[in-house]
């Protein structure tokens, strides 16, 4: 949590929340739960929480608590808007929201699943093990919150800043973010031997991409001139890379194909390598990916 541009009492707040919640949560999982005085339903699930706390601490939980009248800025950092509001937070970001786990089987069964994906290690720290949180961050930006990914992303660095497939991510979110200068300028300081992972290749191919966005307005007069009767393939091509770039991949996949099965060597298989370009940049693991290869194929084999 930046403290850049807080008053005075909010940087203390943030402190006072580094101190109490991030700290603790870079070696175990913290359940955080906003509370106050006033709250009965607060005051139900009290017990609840401080009893399993209780149960799990030898598997690395703690308990935190923040009172939303005395932390206010907190809370609404949080975006808390009803209390209790109970979140499970791991190397200072939330992982999951356990609010609704108001019974003390469903909070266990949360934290079993959350413990199987996290590595807390109950005898204290050791070498990091990023692949959960890897799998989380992607998982993030997949689910299209890619705030969080960044977030996550920029913690795994700190745990292990030669991770190749921790920057990557964090260029990749950066990207879907908007802010292209940013990631730009994080694939610019990668050491020469990360620069060169296939994963941060990946990076570079969708970072190549998302530099082609159009400016507002722009995109629906593209599609116009690609959409013509009489459209020339540099107009389709125009197109398909500004499409992809402002996050219509189905459109931009779909003008490329179309282009490849009117005449695949059209400017030395430009719309191909194009499509190539676009399922590098997107993750040829993915489930899109993969059907759009199959429609690929199919052109070019039949």
């Amino acid at each position: 949590m930046a403290s850049l541009g807080l008053s005075i009492e909010e940087k203390k707040a943030v402190d006072r929340f580094r101190s109490a919640v991030v700290e603790p949560s870079m070696e175990s999982l913290v359940i955080l739960d906003f509370w106050a005085e006033w709250c009965g339903p607060c005051k139900a699930l009290t017990p609840v929480l401080e009893k399993v706390a209780a149960d799990y601490a030898d598997k690395g939980v703690v308990l935190a608590k923040i009172n939303v009248d005395e932390e206010s800025f907190i809370a609404s950092q949080f975006r808390v808007q009803s209390i209790p509001t109970v979140y499970a937070m791991f190397q200072g970001q939330p992982v999951a929201d356990l609010t609704n786990a108001r019974g003390e089987s469903q909070l266990k069964a949360m934290l079993d699943q959350l413990l199987k994906q996290l590595p807390i290690k109950a005898g204290g720290p050791g070498a990091p093990d990023i692949e959960p949180l890897l799998e989380m961050g992607e998982q993030a930006l997949e689910g299209g919150d890619a705030e969080q990914a960044v977030g996550i992303f920029a913690q795994i660095i700190d745990l292990v800043p030669d991770s190749a497939a921790a920057h990557a991510g964090l260029i990749r979110a950066l990207i879907a973010l908007g802010h292209v200068e940013e990631a730009d300028a994080a694939l610019n300081e990668l050491a020469p031997e990360l620069a060169k992972d296939p994963a941060v290749e990946r990076a570079r191919a969708a970072l190549a991409l998302a530099k082609d966005k159009p400016e507002d307005g722009e995109l629906a007069a593209l599609r116009a001139a690609a959409e013509a009767p009489e459209a020339s393939m540099e107009a389709r091509l125009e197109y398909a890379t500004a499409a992809f770039a402002a996050g219509e991949r189905d459109a931009a996949s779909a003008t490329l194909l179309a282009m490849v099965a009117q005449d695949r060597a059209w400017n030395e298989g430009a719309a191909r390598a194009k499509l190539l370009q676009i399922f590098e940049a997107v993750g040829l693991e993915d489930t899109w990916v993969a059907r759009e290869r199959r429609k690929l194929s199919t052109i070019l084999f039949g």
